[in-house]
Order: C-alpha cells, then structure tokens, then sequence
C-alpha cells in the first residue's frame, strides 16, 4: 500500500496503541469550497474499532471500552475478510426506517446476560467514515482524500455482514444542505472535513459539524432548581417542558438548559406561585430509570398556564435529546395549543445514506 504523497512514509501500527478521535468544531453554517467533504452527522455513540488478529476493541470518543457492550460488533468484525484494521465510526441501533437512541442507551448495561439478550433482539450497526489503520499500516497521516478512497475499497468486506455500513459522504455542497435540511430520524446534521489534511487526533481543525435547529411552542410543566444558591435563595436552574397528546395528556418532552444568572431570581419570583401538586398528566419527568440521579427527580409542578418558544436541534422518542433554549414567551398563545403535532417533520430515510455494497 504505498503512500501517494511524496516525502513522507506511512508508519506502521504500533502494538497496543489506542487511536485518539478527531474531533468536531460546532459552526452555524455548513462551510463552501473544494476543500471540504461531508458526510451526515449521525446520531449515536462515536467509536474506533480495531481489529489486531481475534482482538476486537471498541472504544468512545471519551476513551471508554465499550467492548463488553456491543458483543454481535465483536462478533462481526472477527468474521470479516481482514484481520487487522482500525475503524473510525458511528454505532446505531436500527429501529424501522430510524435509529433507535433510546435503544442503543439500554446497551450500557452492567448485567452481562442482559447485554446479550440486547445484542440478539436489537443488534447495532456500525456505520464507518474512516479508515485509520490497514494491516500494519498507520494511515492517520495520509489525507481525508486518500483514507476516504482506501475506505471505500476496504469496505468491500461489509458485503457479508448485517453490522457494517459505509457511510454516505459527498463534496457537492447543494447535497450536504439537503442533508440539513431534511435532517433527523437517525443524524442530525451535517460533518464537514478537510479533505486535505490528515487525521487531526485530538484536534478540531480539520472538522466541524453543523446542527439543524429548529423551534417549538411548549408549555412549562416544572422546574428544577439550581444546585447552587444566589444571594443565599433558592433559585430556578431549568424549566421542565411539556407538549399535549391527541387525547389531552400533557407530556414532559425536555427541559431549557442555559438560564443566565441574571434571569434566575425573577423568573424564580414569576413561576414560584403556580407550584402545584400535578402538572403533567402523561410522562412525567423524574420516573424509575436506572439513568436518574437524585437530583434529577426533583423537580416542582407548575401550574400549565405559560407557554414559550424553544429551540431545539432533535427530537426522538418522545423527547428533546438536548437540552433546548429559550426564544422569547408566548402570552399570546393558550398551552392547549401547544400539541405533539408540531413537530411532524419530513426527513430523510437514514437508510438511504449508508451504502449497501
């Protein structure tokens, strides 16, 4: 495999070594030029997974193994016609025409018979965007333009195996605006990369991602309080958020993260007397989940009467993934108004951007 760029030498893998990710600098508009390829920013867990022989390793973007949580991966790499390579990629839990969030977060689990029952009944994908290693050699220091032609050549060994994909990428920019557009379901933006430099461990020069927000009416539902007092007093930390259902159930969906410290102390003295015994009459925030803390259930009822625009970047399984922000109040508008029914979105089918070869 030799190296096109004259002057430097690839290097070979070092036994053991562990691949830091590149990471992503966030940016409001999807960056125009020659320069750039881009690829759909999916929505799942980041992970390098390596192969040295029958060694599989999975690790995250923070470091962490995630070996021992995704057996059927493990699995399927060691069954794939090369024994020795380093993926850059995205793991999902495919769930109908999207991709399951909620699903892939059951995943982490400590009770290793039930992380094999998980890898049987929703198994993940791996969707690759990278190569960073192939047989003995480093390719880290070869540029985007190179690996994405290496990749897209080593990707041939997915055709038999359900747990690998190719991810789409493009340097058409009328094509990555779509994917912005149309975003969610499974990805929820765009990644731009430098298809001129090299793999940038660790840094964000060499790729930035652009989110699609977009907005939404909800009813204040609740709040939490922040942990730390202002002026020796309790004040709020983040507002609980709710939307009605089509049979009249009002439904915690998110909370506003953000609050400047300034806006504490009044917007406590505002919503403060509307605390009452029950506001959301369908999901209720602070449930059973072995993914509360204590501060997470608590939290007090308000009274259904304010309403506020919030923006938001994605919105799956019945909830906001993110904290959202707060646009301005909606005195003008009564909070039966504010329904499920508007965030009905057309996106596009995640299928169709991963490449079946």
């Amino acid at each position: 495999m030799p190296n096109t760029r004259a002057g430097r030498k690839d290097k070979p893998v070092a036994a053991g070594s562990i691949i830091q990710p590149m990471e992503a600098r966030a940016v409001d508009t999807v960056p125009e030029g020659p320069v750039w390829q881009y690829e759909p920013k999916w929505d799942g867990f980041r992970c390098i997974l390596a192969r040295d022989g029958e060694i599989v390793t999975l690790r995250s973007k923070s470091g962490e193994d995630l070996t021992r949580y995704f057996p059927e991966l493990v699995d399927a790499a060691r069954e794939l016609k090369a024994s020795r390579f380093a993926l850059d990629g995205e793991i999902v839990v495919p769930s109908g025409r999207t991709f399951s969030f909620d699903n892939l977060l059951q995943r982490i689990h400590p009770a290793t018979s039930r992380v094999a029952r998980l890898s049987r009944e929703t198994p993940a994908l791996l969707i690759a965007f990278d190569l960073l290693a192939s047989g003995k050699i480093d390719l880290t220091g070869r540029t985007l333009m190179e690996r994405r032609a290496l990749l897209e050549r080593f990707a041939h060994v997915f055709k038999a195996s359900p747990n690998f994909r190719l991810s789409a990428s493009t340097t058409r920019y009328a094509r990555a605006l779509k994917w912005l557009r149309n975003a969610g379901g499974g990805f929820d933006g765009v990644i731009a990369k430098r298809r001129d430099l090299p793999y940038a461990a660790g840094s964000r020069e060499a790729m930035q991602k652009i989110k699609r927000y977009r907005s939404a009416d909800c009813v204040i539902g609740g709040f939490r309080y922040a942990e730390n007092k202002l002026g020796n007093r309790k004040v709020i930390g983040s507002l609980l958020l709710g939307l009605y259902d089509e049979d009249g159930l009002l439904h915690h969906v998110g909370f506003t993260s953000a609050i400047k410290n300034a806006e504490k102390p009044a917007l406590t003295d505002k919503l403060a007397p509307f605390i009452t015994d029950l506001s959301f009459t369908g999901n209720a925030p602070g449930g059973p989940s072995r993914w509360s803390t204590k501060r997470s259930s608590e939290w007090a009822p308000v009274k259904p009467r304010f309403v506020i625009e919030v923006s938001y970047d994605h919105f799956t399984g019945g909830r906001f993934r993110h904290g959202t922000s707060i646009l301005r109040w909606r005195p003008d508008k009564k909070p039966r108004q504010c329904g499920m029914d508007q965030l009905k979105q057309k996106t596009l089918n995640p299928a169709t951007l991963l490449h079946r070869l």
